[in-house]
């Protein structure tokens, strides 16, 4: 593909230098696991978010699953989410033993819609998982107003939207939780996997920080070899959180960049019968994809694949109707806008590294495209 969705390579060749030195920096040390790069990437993470503090595990999935964990949400629990979005949400929540409960999006944003979540609450509901999906807050205000009301945990997936805002705040100011993921191709990706938890609460915080090792606490006064609680094995090596320290120095930039481009985009393909994404002036929106909606979207794909653009589709089955998750007891048309979204959302080339040449070339081949399926 002459332009690709996403290119992680290209970031590292150009930072090929300084993370190699940063690798070879953590080799020289001989501490890999839990060492100073881990320590400083929490702080400065958590201080880009507007969070108190800073967890790092191993993965965005496992993020999700010792935030829920900490929050206490456990068997006999419901949790609210989002049918559109990565499977790790709803993953997360079976696996700490409670029930998904979905509820649909807005189709203007495709993010958890707060009116139609708080008609799912039942006796059983103990918290939301709502997603800032593709780089764009959810209503952190309406989320914040209803889990007030109803006395419930708010824990965030902010994978896709490292250094997003909501309100003038960065993520991590709201919810119980808020949690992030380094895998290549986000905003901040490393050399493999990678997440982390973002708390303001201490309690959950040391919560955290015990169940990512093995629920390791100091009920005797000295944490080492004795357990508060059944824990899991998930800790950021410092190979991870030293290049992830190098590519934190350019995350700003990085997504002004995107901001720019969404701008170009935006700009040059109104007119055509397509949506496209439209940022809310509460927000400070660093596309993570550039998420457009078409009607005849495989159609769509298909003709800018042939010409050389790549697109992927984000995501083409809402969860309520994954085979795996059958059990829980939806069926088709229960969640009618997600459903549609999966039918039409299509996401166009979006990385800092794209070519003022490679964004004209995108931009026309679109409106081409797109003008002939009409």
């Amino acid at each position: 593909m002459a332009i690709p969705v996403v290119n992680p390579k290209a970031q590292n060749l150009a930072l090929k230098d300084e993370l190699a030195r940063a690798v070879q920096d953590v080799l020289a040390s001989g501490s890999f696991v839990l060492g100073p790069n881990g320590a400083l990437l929490e702080s400065e993470i958590a201080e880009i978010c507007g969070s108190n503090y800073g967890i790092a595990v191993n993965s965005g999935t496992d993020a999700l699953i010792i935030a829920l964990a900490a929050a206490g949400i456990g068997p006999g629990d419901e949790v609210i989410t989002t049918p559109f979005t990565f499977v790790a949400t709803t993953e997360a929540i079976i696996i700490v033993g409670a029930k998904p409960v979905y509820a649909d999006i807005n189709p203007s944003d495709f993010n958890l819609d707060p009116a139609h979540v708080e008609s799912k609450i039942t006796s059983r509901t103990k918290a939301i998982l709502p997603v800032h999906l593709y780089g764009q807050c959810a209503d952190t205000k309406a989320f914040s107003q209803i889990s007030e009301k109803h006395n419930l945990k708010v824990v965030y997936d902010g994978a896709q939207a490292i250094g997003a805002e909501s309100h003038g705040k960065g993520i991590g100011a709201f919810g119980d939780a808020t949690t992030l993921s380094f895998y290549p191709t986000k905003n901040l990706g490393g050399c493999g996997d990678g997440g982390m938890v973002l708390a303001n609460c201490e309690n959950i915080c040391n919560r955290v920080r015990s169940l990512r090792f093995h629920g390791q606490g100091n009920i005797t006064g000295d944490s080492t070899y004795t357990y508060e609680h059944v824990g899991f094995c998930s800790r950021l090596d410092e190979f991870q959180a030293a290049v992830l320290r190098v590519k934190l120095n350019y995350i700003r930039k990085w997504n002004e960049t995107r901001q720019a481009i969404a701008k170009r985009y935006i700009e040059s393909l109104a007119g055509l019968p397509l949506q496209l994404p439209v940022p809310k002036p509460e927000n400070y929106h660093i596309y993570h994809q550039f998420s457009i909606r078409f009607k005849k979207r495989d159609e769509l794909a298909a003709k800018l694949a042939k010409r050389g653009v790549g697109s992927k589709v984000f995501y083409p089955n809402p969860l309520h109707l994954e085979y795996a998750y059958l059990p829980l007891g939806y069926k088709r048309g229960d969640f009618p806008e997600a459903e549609k979204a999966a039918a039409e959302v299509l996401c166009l080339p979006m990385f800092p590294e794209l070519s003022d040449e490679d964004i004209d070339t995108v931009i026309a081949t679109v409106r081409e495209s797109a003008q002939e399926l009409v």
